[in-house]
């Protein structure tokens, strides 16, 4: 699993900013030197410089703000759901991110069940113009592991594809179940700044 980079913080840092800016609020805390503040601590995940939140919940106050939320689906998790929404992720975000959802889309059916409930939730933009997808479900009990498969193995090379392909990707705990997610680099017309 990979942790909070540098950039990570910082493209949470400028999405929060600008969530803020839109409701005229303004803090002189979102002005550090993000980097060189969060390097004074070394909890697993990075610190935000608002009220030292990790990055995590930077992003939860964003969409709370009505901020960096480009598109979003609810579903029930079946073979059938899972291509429609691989199929609007790669047409809307690229390539990368199909095969991606589509990893963890499958991992839901697979360790979670057939029809369970699901959330896939798409930001693009930022600093760097990447594309975050989050992929959701109830079941805090089936976190995902990276394994190594072997070439006999008939499955298990799920989230090694995901590893190969995503920037980053990483898991979060919440209230309501947890969120598997990755980011690739944004490379279509639609990917716009938070």
């Amino acid at each position: 699993m990979s942790g909070h980079s540098g950039y990570e913080m910082e493209d949470c840092v400028e999405a929060l900013r600008g969530a803020l800016a839109s409701h005229g609020i303004t803090l002189p805390s979102l002005r550090v030197d993000l980097p060189a503040f969060a390097g004074d601590y070394m909890p697993p995940m990075g610190l935000v410089a608002l009220g030292n939140c990790n990055t995590g919940t930077a992003r939860r106050l964003v969409d709370a703000l009505g901020g960096g939320v480009w598109w979003e689906v609810e579903l029930a998790a079946r073979g059938e759901t899972v291509r429609a929404v691989r199929r609007e992720v790669g047409a809307r975000y690229g390539r990368e991110a199909e095969l991606c959802v589509a990893e963890l889309l499958n991992n839901v059916v697979r360790h979670v069940g057939e029809g369970a409930a699901a959330r896939v939730r798409v930001r693009a933009g930022g600093a760097a113009r990447r594309v975050r997808v989050e992929v959701m479900d109830p079941a805090v009990g089936a976190l995902p592991v990276l394994v190594a498969a072997r070439a006999e193995d008939e499955s298990g090379r799920g989230l090694a594809l995901v590893d190969a392909v995503a920037l980053a990707w990483g898991i979060e705990v919440r209230g309501e179940g947890k969120a598997v997610w990755f980011e690739v680099a944004g490379d279509r017309g639609e990917v716009s700044v938070w």
